[in-house]
């Protein structure tokens, strides 16, 4: 039995496959997905409830979909009360024109999946500005999902590298990276986070805030993967396929990448998937904190900023949308993590 008939006959990991497929894929062409731009804010709007669409008319006739507009009032606490227009409708067009922007960083259009000629739908709701949430979401994917994969690939080669040397030569190469692996390894990982992104200017754009994040992660994470990998390596340098090697005149390094660290990929990739939400949640916890992606740019974190309070979450539970898509996002990282743990280990049976 094959890697893939083995893993399929673990149905909820295949079903969040397919689901963090669909979210990379919103998260690619998230500028056709979404029918507003990730700044498009209108006050009329704010915190506007998630817009209901219909499909059928007053006399029960099936025609094109659409959505009631919404009007609001303004009771004795200041707090908006929105109301539905039953008598309006508006449809919902497909492929309709909006805001331009370049698909796949290649193709200028204005072509979007849906959206509505007047008035504003909302599928998530509105913020406190009037912003579609479900469009910000689409952006601040980009933000929160690729980090997770970046930073992985970056401290996942720096680890296997690192380690596969130290084991493979040993002696005081060996000791002297062990001990610099452990100092890392002492810090505390979230307060040393904070740390190092408080002492980079506070002026700096979302961008650079972008790439210091991934580089911190990066730099906290590798070190672990390297003490394990280390391990790794001192066994399976002693077969006799290294020995092989070694009598053909093989580089050093070429006998560690080419022939030693592919025997770890097993154990590499059950833990690069256990390892990204991990990557995901420390972007958020920093946007969260203001230390990391700014207004008015979109990430999970940076919109989970409206719910803090309680009062605002029991008015407008529709804010802790993006709290939904990480919690969606590192279950399904973990689910298919464990379900490749159990393909790998012979000694493990998938239920």
């Amino acid at each position: 039995m094959n890697f893939w008939q083995q893993f399929k006959r673990n149905r909820l990991a295949v079903t969040m496959f397919r689901l963090l497929l669909v979210l990379y894929v919103l998260a690619i062409l998230a500028d056709f997905f979404a029918p507003y731009h990730y700044d498009d804010d209108d006050v009329m709007h704010a915190w506007a409830p998630p817009t209901r669409i219909h499909f059928l008319d007053i006399k029960q006739k099936v025609i094109t979909p659409y959505i009631n507009p919404y009007t609001f009032s303004t009771n004795e606490y200041y707090r908006r009360i929105y109301s539905v227009e039953k008598n309006v409708l508006i449809p919902v067009r497909f492929f309709v024109k909006g805001f331009k922007y370049n698909l796949l960083g290649i193709w200028s259009t204005d072509i979007h999946l849906f959206g509505v000629e007047n008035g504003r739908i909302y599928l998530l709701g509105a913020d406190d500005r009037g912003r579609d949430i479900f469009s910000r979401l689409l952006y601040g994917s980009r933000v929160s999902l690729s980090i997770g994969l970046i930073g992985v690939a970056i401290s996942f080669s720096l680890g296997m590298i690192i380690g596969g040397i130290s084991g493979y030569f040993g002696g005081w190469i060996d000791t002297f990276i062990m001990r610099v692996v452990e100092m890392i390894m002492l810090l505390p990982g979230f307060y040393f986070l904070l740390a190092l992104r408080a002492s980079f200017p506070p002026e700096m754009d979302s961008r650079q805030v972008y790439l210091l994040i991934i580089v911190i992660l990066s730099f906290i994470g590798w070190a672990s993967l390297a003490r394990v990998i280390r391990g790794m390596v001192l066994s399976i340098k002693e077969n006799e396929f290294v020995f092989a090697a070694r009598a053909l005149g093989l580089t050093h390094f070429r006998i560690i990448t080419r022939h030693i660290l592919p025997n770890t990929f097993s154990y590499v990739s059950v833990a690069i998937c256990l390892s990204i939400p991990g990557y995901i949640i420390g972007e958020a916890a920093l946007s969260f904190l203001g230390l990391g992606i700014q207004e008015p740019y979109a990430s999970w974190g940076n919109m989970l900023v409206l719910s803090q309070g309680i009062v605002t979450i029991e008015a407008y539970p529709w804010v802790l949308a993006p709290g939904v898509a990480i919690l969606i996002t590192t279950m399904s990282f973990n689910i298919i993590g464990n379900t490749l743990r159990d393909v790998f280990d012979p000694k493990r049976k998938i239920l």
